[in-house]
């Protein structure tokens, strides 16, 4: 008989530990395509005509994927009760197109990272506008 191998208690530094799994994100890419796609041409709520889907995160063991959405600030809180409305007929779209035994959870949240980097371009642009020569 072959013993079970046991943990052991040494681990890896942080920058040699074994990257991330493939599959999920394989899965994520998928589904962040799939939802794209969706919400171009199939989803019919109005409230979700100007989203993106800015980034998707599944968990290894496939049971949630986290979707960021991105959209106009003052339609985040319409877009975000669009989007759990059309959960349903989305999960279903992705369990027959991505042929998986179960399907994610899907789980939507905001992204405020594109506002930051709207707030942050605006700063530049007045830096610049600052430094221009014949300014002052």
């Amino acid at each position: 008989m072959v013993a079970a191998k046991d943990k052991s208690r040494f681990t890896l530094p942080a920058g040699l530990a074994p990257g991330p799994k493939r599959r999920p994100v394989r899965v994520a890419d998928t589904i962040r395509n799939e939802i794209a796609v969706l919400l171009l041409f199939k989803v019919k709520d109005p409230a979700l005509h100007n989203v993106s889907i800015v980034h998707v995160d599944v968990s290894d063991d496939l049971s949630r994927a986290r979707i960021y959405y991105a959209c106009a600030p003052d339609m985040a809180a319409k877009v975000g009760a669009g989007l759990n409305r059309a959960k349903g007929f989305i999960r279903s779209h992705l369990a027959k197109v991505m042929q998986m035994r179960h399907v994610p959870e899907l789980l939507f949240n905001f992204d405020p990272s594109t506002e930051h980097d709207a707030k942050m371009q605006k700063i530049f642009q007045e830096i610049a506008r600052e430094n221009e020569p014949g300014s002052v």
